[in-house]
């Protein structure tokens, strides 16, 4: 994921400490079920797209644009997937950051998946019973957005995960 200019902005102040950020998260079928999925130049590995809201944008639209910018596919959203606070993250700069993440379930409407930028490395769509070695991330994301389930979240006051180690409040963890 490209940093920002605003974020570049704010630390330029504040320094590496704990920035907490908006994310989004794109879950994008084609009309045949497969899903969207971009090879990351940052680790090498095959996620679900997603970015950073730029000041004013809303969640719904940062998902089009990123799935555009990332892969040159359009997109309609359709619904709200799941809501969650990711842990920390430390980048090999030093800059902390936690995200508190919106994934979409969307739906191609045009466009021919490719490389559009520079944070992937390729670009394709995936039978959803023949995806490539994912982190729990993206799996548990396109978990849910492939039921008719109400939109997850770590329920107030409980753990995030469970003691058997899956999220609470999804049975089949990430």
């Amino acid at each position: 994921m490209t940093t920002p200019e605003f974020i570049r902005k704010i630390r330029a102040t504040a320094g590496h400490q704990l920035l907490v950020l908006p994310g989004v998260t794109a879950v994008v079928f084609d009309d045949r079920g497969r899903v969207l999925l971009g090879r990351r130049t940052d680790t090498g590995r095959w996620s679900v797209v997603g970015g950073i809201p730029e000041p004013g944008e809303q969640p719904a639209e940062t998902a089009v644009r990123e799935v555009y910018e990332e892969t040159a596919v359009r997109c309609v959203v359709e619904r709200v997937v799941l809501v969650e606070m990711l842990e920390p993250v430390t980048y090999p700069n030093g800059d902390v950051c936690q995200f508190s993440d919106v994934t979409f379930r969307c739906r191609a409407t045009g466009g021919r998946a490719r490389v559009n930028d520079a944070e992937s490395l390729d670009v394709a769509w995936f039978e959803v019973d023949r995806l490539p070695r994912l982190e729990p991330f993206a799996l548990h994301r396109i978990r849910q957005a492939l039921t008719d389930e109400p939109t997850w979240f770590a329920p107030a006051g409980n753990p995030a995960v469970n003691p058997d180690g899956n999220p609470a409040g999804h049975p089949d963890g990430p």
